[in-house]
């Protein structure tokens, strides 16, 4: 079997298709999910606790006077942890929403129907019949 033709196999395959499309309907989701914490959560958050923006809590590394993030990193080093509670926050939600997503997945999977019991051997249906037929 040649390289080629090993490989068409091997990406035809249905799990791998299915994987290359989760993928893809997985990064897309991501950026719905990012604009959901960044554009309308940590607004809301922050409105909450006074007005803060997470965006903006940095430590400058380099000694450096900036006042928003932006500015701070093109001086130099920054341990920009508000960021960090934006993505760690920005995870939670995609985990949960993942979760949920898997739960119904799971409660929608069909079940097979028992298979029904196999037929009893031919001795055993003989024996049967013949202790039937001696009760009469």
């Amino acid at each position: 079997m040649s390289f080629a033709s090993e490989f068409k196999e091997f990406a035809m395959k249905g799990s791998v298709v299915d994987l290359a499309v989760g993928v893809i309907i997985g990064g897309a989701f991501g950026k719905i999910v990012d604009s959901l914490v960044g554009d309308i959560i940590m607004p809301l958050v922050g409105k909450l606790l006074g007005g803060l923006d997470f965006s903006n809590y940095f430590i400058a590394l380099s000694g450096q006077t900036a006042t928003n993030l932006a500015d701070a990193k093109k001086a130099g080093a920054v341990f920009a942890y508000g960021n960090f509670i934006t993505v760690a926050i920005n995870f939670i939600i995609l985990a949960f929403i993942i979760f949920l997503m898997v739960r119904q997945f799971n409660r929608l999977r069909t079940q097979a129907p028992p298979a029904p019991p196999a037929a009893p051997p031919e001795d055993i249906t003989l024996l049967r019949e013949i202790r039937d037929a001696l009760k009469r």
